[in-house]
């Protein structure tokens, strides 16, 4: 007997309803263990999900656009011996030939909704044929709409329509009637099962004359019909209780999709419109940069463009004030060189980041109200026993924050060697979000790149964030004359509800006197 099994989404660190961004395997796909099966992404990383076992793929439940939680089935794998693999396929083909025969002798054949992934009562948007069209296999006969997905289904039978069953507004469920056919060409429709269907395309989204609007045309956007607008029953429904125009709305989901995210992000803006002070930001122009000359548009990844979201509304609601200092690492560059080997002996290198870490521990040990957060309300300060750490990490997809536990209690080689498995671990689309999670105070450093000095914002639980810059000789008086020194950069930006322009000034001070002597760090 045959042995099939239930991929499921492992942990995610307590995230839900994460997108599934791509789908890497098919049925029928043959793959080994540890290969990637989907790829996920939150609002702060994209993670890979490999597969616990090898075997053969029998079906695929999710697919791209779909959300998904802890535990939701990805796949359904089966592990098929040889000679059973071979009676298996011999007894589909014989299947298949019966089906074959049955249609050559079959004039009408009734049509009904295929697996739709389990969803229930799901809405019919379009209808796209009527009694008497003539229609090929693969036709487009309607359009599903589901909170998740619009999705076509297509005919698995060429021929004349004799009857549709469905209107436009029916809900309809897996094995639900739609049409009855009359096939015209009996070859053509052996063995022809009706697939799973597929998330609509942008070409396929309307049969209007007039190009149909994409996300990277706002102008286009904003003047479509309301039949053109890709948005799910829920998202309409929120448009209708707050009597919205959703051509008005750019989707930024998959195929330029009006996620709910989107209606919230447009009602604020008209919130903030009309305050006429505080918050309120004028709406930008609307501008075909076309006019000008050739250009191409690319839609933002989804953590760039949650990242966005994010530090705008951090930078409005902080007041942020950024205190500027350098630190002399002379001596801590001259001692790290002399001891970098024996990080290299064990496959990692020892970066200046790992010192700085335990540096900035030192601090938020001394100045307690650097690693606290306001509550809620604002009202209260909540200092924290522990510390972790934010490390800024750049990715192809975007940057992320994975976050360093327990620094206080980790010595620098193991911080070394812990930044560079987190960091290629995020590279990799391997992090969860339970990674990313419950930082005392984040670091930001540019020192592989460039840079004098900059202004990091903060994370909107923090009360600072500290920017590196890269270091740099430069001459500094000491003992009646210029001697060259190696200067670091600090760029500390703090919540001035919280942090007054003293106690940064004593915080830098402190980091610049540790940094240039790193014997602080066992006192």
């Amino acid at each position: 007997m045959s042995s099939q099994i239930e991929i499921k989404v492992p942990d995610l660190g307590g995230a839900s309803e994460v997108d599934v961004i791509e789908v890497m395997v098919a049925s029928g796909d043959r793959i080994a263990k540890d290969d990637s099966l989907i790829t996920l992404e939150s609002d702060k990383a994209s993670m890979d999900i490999p597969a616990p076992q090898e075997g053969v793929v029998t079906q695929v439940k999710l697919k791209e656009g779909d959300k998904a939680s802890q535990g939701d089935v990805i796949l359904l794998l089966e592990a098929l011996p040889s000679a059973e693999a071979t009676k298996q396929s011999q007894q589909q083909t014989t299947k298949t030939e019966t089906t074959s025969a049955d249609a050559n002798q079959t004039t009408e054949q009734t049509i009904v909704v295929p697996d739709i992934g389990g969803a229930t009562d799901v809405d019919v948007i379009e209808v796209m044929v009527t009694p008497g069209d003539q229609i090929t296999k693969d036709d487009s006969l309607i359009t599903l709409e589901s909170d998740k997905a619009s999705m076509d289904v297509p005919s698995p039978y060429s021929g004349t329509m004799k009857s549709v069953v469905l209107k436009v507004g029916a809900k309809v469920s897996q094995g639900d009637a739609i049409a009855v056919i009359e096939i015209t060409d009996a070859a053509a429709n052996q063995a022809a099962p009706i697939q799973p269907p597929e998330t609509v395309s942008s070409e396929t989204a309307t049969k209007s004359s007039t190009p149909a609007a994409t996300p990277s045309s706002p102008t286009q956007q904003q003047t479509a019909s309301s039949n053109e607008i890709y948005a799910g029953p829920a998202v309409r429904r929120m448009a209708r209780e707050f009597d919205l125009d959703l051509t008005q709305i750019i989707g930024t989901g998959p195929k330029g999709r009006i996620q709910t995210q989107d209606v919230q992000h447009f009602v604020k803006q008209r919130m903030q419109a009309g305050r006429g002070v505080g918050l309120s930001v004028p709406t930008p122009p609307v501008v075909d940069f076309s006019q000008f000359g050739e250009v191409t548009s690319q839609p933002l990844t989804k953590i760039k463009r949650l990242t966005g979201e994010n530090v705008h509304r951090n930078w409005l609601t902080i007041p942020h004030v950024t205190q500027f200092d350098q630190a002399d690492i002379t001596e801590l560059e001259a001692f790290r060189q002399a001891n970098k080997h024996h990080a290299e002996q064990q496959g990692f290198k020892l970066t200046p980041l790992a010192f700085i870490m335990k540096v900035v521990v030192k601090a938020l040990q001394t100045f307690p109200q650097f690693n606290a957060s306001l509550d809620p309300s604002g009202q209260q300060l909540i200092y924290k026993k522990y510390f972790h750490l934010g490390v800024a990490v750049e990715t192809p997809n975007g940057l992320v924050v994975p976050v360093i536990r327990d620094v206080d209690g980790k010595g620098v080689l193991a911080l070394a060697q812990e930044l560079a498995s987190i960091s290629q671990k995020a590279r990799e689309k391997r992090l969860m979000p339970n990674e990313m999670t419950g930082s005392c105070m984040s670091i930001s450093s540019l020192g592989g790149i460039g840079g004098t000095a900059f202004t990091p914002i903060i994370n909107g639980t923090d009360v600072a964030i500290l920017g590196i810059s890269r270091a740099s000789t430069q001459p500094v008086w000491q003992h009646d004359q210029f001697i060259p020194r190696l200067m670091l950069p600090l760029s500390l930006s703090y919540d001035h509800r919280v942090i007054d322009g003293a106690e940064a000034a004593r915080f830098t001070q402190y980091l610049a006197d540790c940094l240039g002597d790193i014997r602080h760090l066992v006192l």
